[in-house]
């Protein structure tokens, strides 16, 4: 997620047999949990803060979001088991940014902030695949993770996705060892038997979307009234639905689609809060950091 433009670059960190490789994106982590708030507080403001958080400042952060802070420990702790967080003292016991998190997140600021929507003249991204079932695991994973993008199924074998998508997509296959059996194209608008609006809504699960749509609308309507937990709450809420919404061109969606005022909705709630809340987590963690 993104850092704050007015924070200094954080330091190179020197390697550490903590370090545990890429990390990926946690979709799986449910809006509004404990694992899913504290994820996106370390990917929001563990960059502006050069990367390193005391223990007690993250509980304390995590308190503002009514979560108690003995579950906050038990969650940091699943973020170090899944590699997002390395334990590092300095002026008190905290952590720090995992650095192999660094593309994870950069690729989170740009989906969650940067929320693009097709027009008819752009282009897609076809993914072919052949996995031998001596390779299925790749298979599931490559399927899994293309879903996780926003990647829709014409048939087993052939996914799309949109064509600014491309490069992430070819990180996926070069990431799961799968260059050998896959090909990408680059394509037009497809050809269909059927009226595209059809298609579309056999390629992806429009009626799903359409759902986390309406939810991300509904939790609108119950953010707290203090800046730092509404605005972490209104990203916690966000941060899903720009992977499995690929932004489908207006031809290819419903007239009555809630994509629009979801995505309309966030960028002005973002707008007003999120100066609130930075000032929030400067004034939380300035001690630790001056001690």
């Amino acid at each position: 997620m993104i850092a704050d433009p007015r924070a200094s670059p954080a330091a190179p960190a020197p390697p550490s047999e903590d370090t545990v490789g890429p990390v990926l994106d946690d979709i799986d982590a449910h809006p509004g949990s404990t694992a899913s708030l504290l994820r996106t507080i370390v990917g929001l403001y563990l960059r502006p803060l050069d990367g390193w958080i005391s223990a007690a400042d993250i509980v304390s952060l995590a308190g503002a979001l009514s979560i108690p802070a003995a579950q906050a420990r038990t969650g940091i702790t699943r973020l170090k088991q899944k590699g997002l967080l390395l334990a590092e003292r300095r002026n008190a016991i905290g952590y720090r940014l995992n650095p192999d998190a660094t593309t994870m997140l950069e690729r989170g600021d740009r989906r969650i902030f940067e929320m693009r929507e097709m027009t008819d003249a752009d282009s897609w991204c076809l993914i072919s695949f052949s996995i031998p079932e001596s390779a299925r695991s790749i298979r599931h994973q490559l399927r899994r993770r293309l879903q996780w993008i926003g990647a829709g199924v014409v048939s087993p074998a052939l996914w799309i996705c949109p064509g600014h998508l491309q490069d992430e997509a070819w990180e996926i296959v070069a990431d799961l060892d799968a260059r050998e059996w896959v090909t990408l194209f680059r394509a037009g608008t497809p050809t269909t038997p059927k009226p595209l609006p059809e298609a579309a809504a056999e390629w992806w699960d429009l009626d799903a979307l359409r759902a986390e749509h309406l939810a991300f609308q509904q939790s609108l309507t119950m953010l707290p009234d203090e800046p730092f937990a509404a605005y972490v709450r209104l990203i916690d809420s966000w941060r899903v639905l720009p992977y499995i919404d690929p932004g489908l061109p207006p031809s290819m969606l419903p007239d009555d689609w809630p994509g629009g005022r979801s995505f309309a909705e966030f960028a002005r709630l973002s707008q007003t809060l999120a100066d609130a809340a930075w000032r929030h987590v400067r004034e939380v963690t300035e001690v630790a950091r001056r001690s």
